[in-house]
């Protein structure tokens, strides 16, 4: 991953524990570099490692920092460094979800190593969509689940989200029910 993934793991845990708990995760995921850059790719293992550190660190479950993460990741990572992109998605969250899918072609052009995961959509109801999940990395649904809670957050539509299918049952891919 790259590493603007990492240092928005680090403002997440600053901006909500301070410094010293920042170190600490740091310290205890084994990690060590003192600053990532964020157009350098990151080998995926350094991001599971910090989240690793901060859910024992902070007595949460993996998932759940992976939720905060992702809820984190729409609500300022993504207004701060994507801004227009964001907003080229949409102007309501079916909008946004329904475009998903031509996100990651356009965040290529900033980052071109990029392996992104694909979204597809399907089920398109007044007040509810499905939304297929593909990705070469493991276990991050719960961080997508935290990213449509997020995108909820920011059109400001209070979302239901059910997980249909999912790849630790053994399905081709995360399926996702989004309800609003």
């Amino acid at each position: 991953m790259y590493g603007i993934v990492n240092k928005a793991i680090e403002s997440l845990v600053k901006e909500n524990f301070g410094e010293s708990k920042w170190n600490i995760i740091k310290e205890s995921s084994g990690v060590d570099i003192e600053y990532f850059m964020s157009n350098e790719p990151y080998d995926d293992d350094i991001t599971y490692k910090l989240a690793e550190a901060v859910s024992s660190e902070m007595n949460i479950s993996l998932g759940d920092v992976f939720i905060a993460f992702g809820e984190y990741w729409v609500m300022k990572t993504g207004k701060e460094k994507y801004g227009s992109l964001m907003e080229a998605g949409g102007s309501n969250l079916k909008d946004f979800l329904k475009n998903l899918p031509m996100f990651h072609n356009r965040i290529m052009l900033f980052y071109p190593k990029l392996t992104p995961p694909e979204f597809k959509v399907s089920h398109e109801e007044d007040r509810s969509i499905h939304l297929h999940y593909f990705s070469k990395r493991a276990g991050l649904k719960e961080f997508v689940r935290g990213l449509i809670q997020g995108l909820g957050i920011l059109y400001n539509t209070p979302v239901q989200i059910e997980l249909l299918e999912d790849r630790d049952n053994g399905d081709h891919h995360e399926i996702f029910k989004v309800s609003w």
